[in-house]
């Protein structure tokens, strides 16, 4: 299996994955080992509760008709990946790797930035945004705006 894989539902799988969605949520919410029952001769498997959830972020996914990309955290990615990931353009990419905000390590002339970088850096500026609209609801209380 590649580092990168991209899963995309088919319409008839939108009603499928929200099935399987409210199941998974049903078990996510039970205490004691996740058992999945297997169709054919494939019987039941246990899996960690942390892989039923991120299965669960997929068929969420899924059953609003959205794919997902699933990319092992230490799976490195070209710079032009690492900006389609984050939305952005190459170039602004660039701007962050050079002013240090996420890590990377060169190969030769080419950048490679590893997924777990990203996501640190999502995290982050999440945060940051986060604190800076908190500000900003505070200071529109204290001014009597609401």
């Amino acid at each position: 299996m590649s580092d990168i894989a991209t899963l995309v539902p088919e319409p008839a799988d939108t009603e499928l994955a929200a099935s399987a969605l409210r199941g998974i949520d049903a078990a996510l919410g039970a205490e004691g080992p996740v058992r999945l029952r297997l169709g054919g001769q494939a019987g039941e498997v246990e899996v960690p509760r942390s892989a039923l959830a991120a299965l669960a972020q997929v068929l969420d996914s899924f059953a609003h008709g959205e794919g997902v990309t699933v990319v092992p955290s230490q799976a490195e990615l070209t710079s032009q990946q690492a900006a389609d990931a984050l939305h952005v353009s190459r170039p602004f990419l660039i701007g962050l790797l050079d002013a240090g905000q996420i890590e990377y390590r060169t190969v030769g002339t080419h950048r490679r930035v590893k997924a777990a970088s990203l996501i640190r850096y999502l995290r982050e500026d999440d945060a940051r945004r986060q604190a800076a609209a908190d500000a900003l609801a505070t200071e529109t209380r204290e001014l009597g705006f609401a």
